[in-house]
């Protein structure tokens, strides 16, 4: 029998057929006005084997968001995945892979240097208690000690 195809483009992946960590064009969007938005799955853990805690996850979204734009102006929003193994990176008007790759080491980089979390309060964070700036570096660490293993989807 034949599995229903999805909307959502990642329930329609097998999760149990790739290798984290990796970096894969997930998607593209064009708009009527012939902008293209790419969607990147950054996936840090291994889906249904491990996945990343919440503090953590939440500290190295703004650090992420906050310093990805340091390195590209065509950044539209970097989210993380509910399953709690990546996020979602998605750029507009920029199909280059391998340059994706250069700003997202540039980002963690950034993370490794970091003294701080930005918008670590409550008036710019809508749970500001729930933050881990050992645990985004940790992440971050552990994602970068891989990145040759990021164009390797599938085991």
């Amino acid at each position: 029998m034949a599995k229903k195809q999805m909307n959502v483009e990642s329930f329609n992946l097998d999760h149990t057929k790739v290798k984290a960590p990796y970096i894969r064009l997930a998607g593209t969007s064009e708009g009527q006005n012939g902008d293209k938005i790419y969607k990147y799955d950054l996936r840090f853990c291994q889906p249904n084997k491990e996945h990343m805690d919440m503090p953590s996850i939440h500290s190295l979204e703004h650090m992420m968001a906050e310093f990805s734009r340091n390195h590209s102006n065509q950044i539209v929003d970097i989210s993380p995945m509910g399953c709690q193994t990546g996020y979602y990176l998605a750029v507009i008007n920029h199909e280059d892979y391998e340059d994706v790759l250069s700003i997202v080491e540039k980002t963690l980089n950034d993370v490794l240097t970091a003294t701080e979390v930005p918008a670590c309060n409550e008036v710019q964070c809508g749970w500001a208690a729930s933050h881990s700036l050992e645990g985004a570096k940790e992440l971050a660490r552990d994602m970068l000690a891989k990145k040759d293993e990021w164009t390797e989807v599938f085991a």
